[in-house]
């Protein structure tokens, strides 16, 4: 069984403290390119790995739809923001298919939560929840950004999320050593 989770899960930890980072000091900067590398990292590693587990389904059930097609959907966000601001584009596009996502995280957390998934079901459902009020409350966001305010409580926000994510990544990289450690592919049985 090939699981990569706990790669997708670090991923989105970099992701959301580079988001935070973005909301708190640089959505209003001059100097957007330097935000191209990390948002075009994180949404690479993001849709890579969210595209094959949604195409071949690698770990059981439903998780593959809870963390695929969510990392498919982060993935898409964080690469179309890197393209706009590689472009000098106005970055409303973008927001608005966040807040959709955004939705559908919620979505996802909710429903994590009610069926009990993962060994830590409400840490996993509240991360999905309040990365999924990030997409959400996106567009808002980029309207009121001069609102310092907003955007010190939006950047705590999704370093929250980013906290949760890290607590849950960095506990899955320590489980999965643990519990693959005789594991061997099918090809070298």
């Amino acid at each position: 069984m090939i699981n990569y989770i706990s790669l997708m899960l670090i991923n989105l930890v970099a992701g959301h403290f580079l988001l935070a980072y973005y909301i708190y000091e640089g959505l209003d900067n001059i100097r957007q390119k330097r935000w191209i590398p990390g948002f075009g990292m994180t949404g690479s590693v993001a849709l890579v790995t969210g595209l094959h587990m949604i195409w071949t389904w690698p770990i059981r059930g439903s998780f593959n739809v809870a963390f695929g097609e969510m990392s498919v959907l982060f993935g898409i966000v964080f690469m179309g923001a890197a393209v706009a601001l590689a472009a000098d584009w106005d970055l409303i596009t973008v927001t608005i298919y966040a807040f959709f996502a955004g939705l559908a995280s919620i979505v996802v957390g909710v429903q994590i939560i009610n069926l009990g998934m993962t060994r830590r079901p409400l840490m996993s459902g509240i991360g999905f929840i309040i990365s999924g009020l990030g997409g959400v409350l996106a567009t808002p966001s980029l309207y009121l950004r001069n609102n310092s305010t907003l955007r010190t409580v939006g950047a705590v926000t999704i370093a929250i999320a980013g906290l949760i994510w890290a607590i849950t990544g960095y506990l899955s990289y320590w489980g999965h050593l643990a519990d693959y450690t005789d594991w061997v592919p099918p090809t070298m049985r």
